[in-house]
């Protein structure tokens, strides 16, 4: 399998953690405490890393794609430990530099940046391309351009290389990089990038709804003469065009909190491993956009080297990130479970209930192995990632876990939650799961259902 290059300018981040409780009596500027230095890849180098974790969460029985880091690396301090955190992550193939390596570092409180500070020089020598760096770039399944405007996108050995790289290309630019390569398939600013560089191409669209992204769209695809421009636009979700028709519009999951540093280099690092495997580019947008959601969900950058495991269904990647936000900021979390074949009304009022008792509602829902020891043979109708998908697109449903069990004892002892809510007629009665939830604590409790609705009856309904 041909791997997946990284190439562009690494930087080394540096989040600087700590707590504030007071003003200084000279400035309304917060005293940071008890600070945390923790460091992680930056620029190039992290999308690679991102790159390298979404490789690894691959179909079972697929071989990891590896990925290879194509990046000018200096001899500093900085570079060294730069390389000591790449290592056994991603390949490093460095290209000979001088300039020193650049450090941003964040000083934070909680999930909040107060000031980042950034060191060394803005733009790097870059040396003459290694023949190693230029073969992988030829051979790679695709090609991922991070280009964090410090030289190495317009050094005429790289770009050469690029225009002749053997899979598809993806460019993330940067305000002070080159433009992309004529040969790139996708090429994917944020908002802000696409309105500054159509205005220099004389399309200065007013406003940001999509109707002006799309036609700064359609002016950078004929500025940069590239195949596809996908605008991110954050919570949005992101915008692509081919430079005429319809554009194509993917929303993102919706996501509370997290640190969405990094979150444009996941959005590009998963667009370049889908079309490595073969994706069309639309495919490797949507991708994009739940890997970059995904990424925020479980933390971000901050975030960058926790482990991740696969998650049973798309929607379930981000519950233990979310459980965290609402207990630390005291909140209730409340979960619900079943089987929610053929959602319907009964359904919805019970969720709609369940998500008013506290800050965030979990849906536990049954596997289709467990539904069907449970409902027979012929259930369920809908499987377990396609009705994950449909409750989380209720606005009252913040996550979906599912289990392979046939009760929820597991994950409930797993999320613990401060109440479980169950509709129907067990008012009066002692719920199955009420003895777990003593355990720590939590809450049964019982919620109103509406009458005459169950998934049973439709189904029996629909063969008279």
């Amino acid at each position: 399998m041909r791997p997946l290059v990284v190439v562009g300018d690494a930087l080394l981040d540096v989040d600087l953690v700590g707590t504030a409780s007071r003003l200084t009596p000279d400035a309304p500027v917060p005293v940071v405490e008890d600070v945390e230095r923790r460091e992680r890849p930056g620029g190039a180098a992290l999308a690679a890393v991102i790159a390298a974790v979404i490789a690894a969460l691959s179909p079972s029985g697929r071989p990891r794609r590896e990925v290879v880091l194509v990046a000018p690396i200096d001899t500093d301090e900085g570079a060294s430990r730069l390389r000591a955190l790449l290592d056994g992550r991603v390949r490093l193939v460095a290209i000979p530099s001088s300039g020193g390596t650049a450090v941003k570092q964040r000083v934070r409180v909680g999930d909040h940046s107060v000031v980042r500070l950034d060191t060394g020089s803005p733009v790097a020598t870059v040396g003459a391309l290694p023949a190693e760096a230029a073969e992988v770039i030829r051979t790679a399944g695709a090609v991922l351009v991070a280009d964090y405007g410090r030289g190495t996108t317009a050094a005429p050995d790289v770009r050469a290389a690029l225009a002749a790289a053997g899979g598809p290309v993806v460019w993330d630019p940067h305000p002070r990089g080159a433009d992309p390569v004529p040969n790139a398939r996708l090429v994917t600013p944020n908002g802000a990038e696409a309105a500054r560089v159509a205005a220099a191409a004389g399309c200065p669209a007013d406003g940001d709804g999509l109707a002006a992204v799309g036609v700064r769209a359609e002016a950078l695809i004929r500025s940069w003469g590239v195949a596809a421009v996908a605008v991110t636009l954050g919570s949005r979700g992101a915008l692509l065009s081919y430079g005429e028709g319809a554009p194509m519009v993917v929303p993102a999951v919706p996501v509370t909190g997290g640190d969405p540093c990094g979150a444009g280099d996941s959005f590009a690092a998963a667009a370049a491993l889908a079309l490595a495997d073969g994706a069309v580019t639309g495919e490797a947008v949507a991708a994009a956009v739940a890997a970059a959601s995904a990424f925020v969900a479980r933390g971000g950058a901050s975030a960058w080297d926790a482990a991740v495991d696969e998650p049973n269904v798309v929607a379930d990647s981000s519950v233990d990130a979310l459980l965290a936000r609402v207990r630390a900021a005291g909140g209730t979390v409340v979960a619900t479970g079943g089987c929610f074949d053929l959602l319907h009304p009964g359904h919805v009022a019970t969720l709609r209930a369940a998500r008013g008792l506290g800050d965030c509602l979990v849906v536990c829902i049954n596997s289709d192995d467990s539904v069907r020891r449970l409902k027979g043979p012929s259930r369920p109708l809908v499987t377990a990632t396609d009705r994950a998908r449909v409750l989380e697109a209720l606005e009252f449903v913040e996550a979906v876990v599912v289990f392979e069990e046939d009760t929820p004892a597991a994950v409930l002892d797993r999320l613990r939650p401060d109440v479980w809510a169950k509709g129907g007629d067990y008012a009066g009665a002692d719920l199955p799961e009420a003895a777990v939830l003593r355990r720590w604590g939590g809450q049964a409790v019982v919620l109103p259902y509406l009458d005459g609705h169950s998934t049973t009856a439709l189904v029996e309904r629909s063969r008279v």
